[in-house]
């Protein structure tokens, strides 16, 4: 049945969002990979994958209703989505700017609403969906300089909750992955001396692979997994337990 689902993943073709696209690729899906302004990326993305990709503001609704228009035209009705996109604007919240707060909560939370409700109507008609969450550790531990990030990424967690409990009986599941600190291009332009420190909090004693978390959506996504929703999964190396 993979082979006929189609699965959107916002922030699809680098790190993270590449390593879940590349993973229901191989499952056999058909997955369309959304971007928001790296086009050199992108395109050496698809070269690599052939997966095709689709530049949209996950912010907008305007942007997000027409991307994901052009996604179903082209490629079938959407039963699967990954909202992944995320970006940070760190600083500490006494010297943080509304600008910073407002484009960490219109990139990482509005896009909860702005990727979704175009799509929900289409997977209650058809009594299927799988709508996963990309959430991270620090919107469930709080986390210094990251205010603004760790408000959107907890409300992603109660947006689910909340969504899981109108779906349910439409076949729909919303689940949360909860990521620790991944080993991505974002997290290894750390410095070393910082990265070292962090990963000495984590009792694995390495950072996570943007693979383990691939995998964890492709069971979420499974056709079998409808009995598991309104969760959180943490993958976290054991730094963080809730």
């Amino acid at each position: 049945m993979a082979q006929e689902r189609v699965a959107l993943v916002t922030g699809g073709t680098r790190g993270i969002g590449a390593a879940i696209s590349k993973g229901l690729q191989a499952k056999g899906y058909k997955v369309a990979a959304n971007y928001g302004g790296n086009d050199e990326a992108a395109n050496a993305f698809k070269a690599e994958t052939g997966i095709p990709v689709f530049k949209f503001d996950v912010g907008d609704l305007a942007s997000c209703e027409e991307g994901i228009r052009k996604i179903e035209a082209e490629v079938g009705p959407i039963d699967i989505l990954v909202n992944n996109a995320g970006i940070t604007r760190d600083g500490a919240f006494h010297k943080m700017s509304f600008e910073k707060w407002q484009a960490v909560i219109r990139t990482n939370l509005d896009s909860m609403f702005t990727c979704t409700r175009p799509l929900i109507e289409g997977m209650r008609e058809r009594g299927f969906g799988r709508i996963i969450l990309i959430s991270s550790i620090n919107g469930q531990k709080g986390q210094a300089g990251q205010t603004n990030y760790s408000a959107a990424k907890a409300g992603v967690i109660g947006f689910a909750k909340a969504l899981a409990q109108e779906s349910a009986s439409k076949g729909i599941t919303v689940n949360v992955i909860a990521p620790g600190y991944i080993a991505t291009e974002m997290v290894m332009a750390v410095p070393e001396d910082i990265r070292n420190k962090i990963i000495s909090t984590i009792p694995a004693g390495r950072l996570g692979e943007a693979e383990e978390i691939a995998r964890a959506v492709e069971y979420l996504a499974a056709e079998d997994s409808g009995f598991i929703t309104g969760s959180t999964l943490t993958i976290n190396g054991g730094q963080y337990f809730t």
